[in-house]
């Protein structure tokens, strides 16, 4: 197997790890990525645990020259679209940057894959498309009401490549819903390095313990859980990057249409549950403070895996405590690219 795969936002924290397990499963990626929150220092890293070169292209993903180079220069065979703004908060005061390159880029990506005559893609959608479901675990069949600008963008997307596969056959489209991707590679050489100050919670807890943050702030204790605190699926990077790879093997042997896929462990975690795990990787305690809610955010999100299982054969293999140990492992290497 020898096919390139382009990969936008390959420089990403999760199109990162989808480059690697390509690499390792004798694909040939090709990354293109703005760098708005990444950094062109990772492509060593790439290489050195990816084992191979691989090819960047520094490029906004809504600029549709750009892309049509992209596909002109290698014999792109399919897409892992990973480019796009990801954070809940953070799309509720810039709702017109988040629909312009969340929605617009994936408008631009797929008007260049189709004069390029490519039709297979995978699409990193989220648990955000849910939004306040209610439900202990959540399958694909559940209701997507989004309450963030983030999970609306995430919506708009899936329904549109909905509509693009129902008017043409030839389109093979794979929506991957990912459930909290964290920690890092067990290598210690890639993980989670955002630009500016984290907002996720395990790099937040990594620099807490490094000592580069004096707390954490958890954002809110009144939530209807069993302990006032966010319940997430946490399901390790690599877990998901498997799955993306995964996805895309399996709609290369389908005619047509679209699947719509969870990617998650399927056991949810309090924000406190999160701390103790990572206290126990750290061996050292996390000063932490009560904060205010974030706009945006729902009480619990967990995942029904099955459908994963059943077609993708696909199951997290790590657990929390492995997250928080990898997520450590590589604060202690740096933290950074």
């Amino acid at each position: 197997m020898t096919e390139r795969v382009l990969v936008t936002g390959g420089a990403g924290f999760v199109g990162a790890h989808v480059v690697v397990e390509l690499a390792r499963n004798g694909y040939k990626p090709v990354v293109l990525d703005d760098f708005s929150n990444s950094t062109p220092a990772i492509r060593s890293r790439l290489e050195a645990v990816a084992g191979m070169p691989i090819p960047v292209i520094s490029s906004d993903i809504r600029d549709v020259t750009a892309l049509r180079t992209a596909f002109h220069d290698y014999p792109i065979a399919s897409v892992i679209h990973c480019a796009g703004l990801k954070k809940v908060a953070e799309s509720q005061s810039r709702p017109l940057g988040y629909y312009d390159i969340n929605v617009g880029g994936a408008l631009a990506l797929a008007q260049v894959m189709g004069e390029a005559g490519v039709a297979t893609l995978v699409f990193s959608s989220a648990a955000s498309v849910y939004g306040a479901s209610g439900m202990t675990s959540v399958d694909e069949d559940a209701p997507a009401q989004p309450v963030s600008v983030h999970g609306r963008t995430k919506l708009v997307v899936e329904n549109f490549l909905r509509d693009l596969a129902q008017a043409n056959v030839n389109w093979r489209i794979a929506i991957v819903r990912g459930f909290n991707p964290s920690g890092a590679h067990s290598s210690g050489m890639m993980g989670e390095a955002p630009r500016g100050p984290a907002t996720h919670l395990l790099p937040q807890l990594a620099r807490v313990a490094a000592g580069e943050a004096n707390e954490l702030v958890v954002c809110g204790d009144d939530w209807d859980t069993p302990d006032g605190t966010c319940v997430r699926d946490y399901v390790h990077v690599q877990d998901v990057a498997d799955a993306f790879v995964r996805a895309l093997r399996h709609i290369a042997k389908r005619q047509d249409g679209t699947l719509t896929v969870n990617v998650g462990s399927g056991r949810g975690h309090s924000v406190l549950e999160v701390i103790a795990a990572f206290e126990r990787a750290c061996g050292r305690a996390i000063p932490r403070v009560i904060g205010p809610r974030r706009s945006g955010d729902v009480a619990r999100s967990c995942a029904n895996p099955a459908r994963a299982a059943a077609v993708l054969e696909w199951r997290a293999s790590r657990d929390l405590d492995a997250i928080c140990a990898d997520a450590w492992r590589w604060q202690k290497n740096g933290g950074r690219y």
